[in-house]
């Protein structure tokens, strides 16, 4: 098999050379100088880079579709010049096998066997469809070209571009193995549940925390123009959060209770929520609120509708029991989880990506600061369900959150009963390299180092000093150990899809 690869004898050689007479035999045209052009635009992939570079001004999936061209086309081409040509040398078409004036000059000195061009061109297509189809279906044309073109141009025989292009499909199926695409996310569901109507905001008494990051002096008032029968208590900074909301849930004659601020805010809001039964109508405001989203209220709109006809539905809760301080005397609190909760490097990262951000944007801004803090940072010791890890990040989702690999985003449905436990672990060996090559190559979702499972009760444990844990975004240092179980349906909140 390598000796007619590689010398072209029987009928692959003159198969061959059937098919180069064909070509040879086209009239001469402007088509020769298009494919000379095309394929010199493809020597050492520029075309490919400069076809990635477009599609990367494009977020989402364009953007992660022509990383993996690239990905894909780079093992192609490593492949195809560092390997087969080497094992297998083969001499190019000579001139006399096609007019002069089409062949290509200088013609290249490597083996013939195989196409490194076509190798790259297969791989960069088929690599940029698996993730957006409809990028590759048009890559896909210019792809073939590039192919077609080294057979008219006296560059290879056609078995070469033939085995260069299985290369380049081999390449980019592997590679979607290390990145694969991700399935589409399901249908947002919510649990039908029952809350008073609201109309004008009667019966409704809403928190505002002033230390949310948007809020105005405007907030107040926008939120008593379009709720101008509710009581609206302002949080000031120096005021305590947990009591104020207190005050405002047990106001006489309040029917729900709202919430404007972040997801610690809303956390300690749905505590008292829960606590006095009241139905709880989250509103957009503070730095994140990631519950509000969820609930279908990003928009002041969507929450006035959902209060005013009483749309509601019921979420499960997270109950965090945690143990600071000193081991023999350790104090005991039990929180509210609404969202998540990490353990690990998570806000160190997430202060270099906001820093970062303004610069490059939130996705490539995400890669270079995990990039930054794996190589400079150390995993922490913790022990969970009796097992010790060493971990460089830890999430715990209130909730199944999708995609399902190691960055919770979108989160369907809120009472599905389960914690969604995700790990990336620094237990296997190189685990540093293999950290940092994996957030390279965007497979930390499918790396050896990442855990994922789903349960209804978790136990963490400091390993050999006390940790920082973070639930819903507000940090708890010092903490010895914490237990999470779930509280299923406790909540009833405001959505406009409540019936969904």
């Amino acid at each position: 098999m390598r000796r007619m690869l590689r010398r072209g004898p029987g009928w692959v050689a003159g198969l061959d050379r059937a098919l180069l007479r064909s070509i040879s035999a086209f009239p001469g045209g402007h088509h020769d100088a298009f494919f000379r052009r095309l394929s010199a635009s493809a020597n050492k992939g520029k075309l490919w880079f400069a076809v990635a570079a477009g599609a990367a001004l494009v977020p989402g999936r364009t953007r992660r579709a022509a990383v993996h061209g690239l990905l894909a086309q780079g093992v192609a081409s490593a492949v195809t010049n560092l390997g087969f040509k080497t094992l297998l040398p083969r001499r190019r078409p000579l001139p006399e096998h096609l007019p002069v004036f089409r062949f290509v000059h200088p013609q290249p000195t490597s083996s013939s066997m195989p196409s490194g061009h076509s190798a790259s061109a297969v791989a960069f297509a088929l690599g940029t469809g698996f993730v957006q189809p409809a990028l590759g279906a048009a890559v896909a044309p210019i792809a073939a070209g590039v192919a077609y073109s080294r057979v008219h141009t006296g560059a290879h025989w056609p078995s070469d571009v033939l085995f260069g292009s299985a290369i380049g499909a081999c390449a980019a199926l592997v590679t979607r193995t290390w990145w694969p695409v991700r399935p589409p996310f399901p249908p947002t569901t919510r649990s039908r549940g029952e809350a008073a109507k609201l109309p004008g905001g009667e019966g409704l008494s809403i928190a505002v925390n002033t230390l949310g990051g948007s809020f105005t002096e405007e907030t107040a008032a926008a939120l008593g123009e379009v709720f101008p029968l509710a009581h609206i208590t302002i949080i000031e900074p120096e005021h305590d959060v947990a009591e104020q909301m207190e005050v405002a849930a047990t106001r006489p004659g309040i029917r729900a209770l709202g919430v404007w601020g972040g997801d610690g805010t809303v956390g300690t809001a749905a505590a008292a929520a829960i606590q006095l039964n009241l139905p709880l109508l989250v509103l957009a405001g503070g730095t994140l609120n990631h519950f509000a989203r969820d609930a279908g209220t990003q928009s002041l709109r969507d929450a006035v509708a959902a209060a005013t006809e009483g749309q509601a539905a019921r979420a499960d809760v997270g109950i965090v029991r945690v143990e600071r301080g000193l081991a023999d005397d350790p104090e005991r609190a039990e929180l509210i989880m609404l969202n998540t909760a990490s353990i690990g490097l998570y806000p160190n990262l997430v202060r270099r990506r906001e820093q970062l951000q303004p610069a490059l944007g939130k996705p490539l801004a995400g890669v270079v600061a995990m990039f930054r803090t794996f190589a400079a940072e150390k995993p922490i010791t913790i022990v969970v369900d009796e097992v010790r890890h060493k971990v460089w990040i830890m999430y715990l989702g209130r909730g199944r959150y999708y995609p399902r690999d190691h960055a919770p985003l979108l989160r369907p449905v809120l009472d599905d009963g389960v914690l969604d436990v995700r790990m990336i672990t620094a237990d296997e060996s190189f685990a540093r390299v293999r950290m940092l090559w994996s957030v390279l190559t965007g497979t930390v979702g499918t790396s050896r180092l990442t855990h994922l499972r789903e349960a209804t009760h978790v136990r963490i444990e400091a390993g050999s000093a006390p940790m920082v844990l973070a639930v819903d975004g507000e940090t708890v240092p010092g903490v010895r150990g914490a237990e999470f179980t779930l509280k299923l349906g406790a909540l009833t909140y405001y959505s406009p899809r409540g019936e969904g």
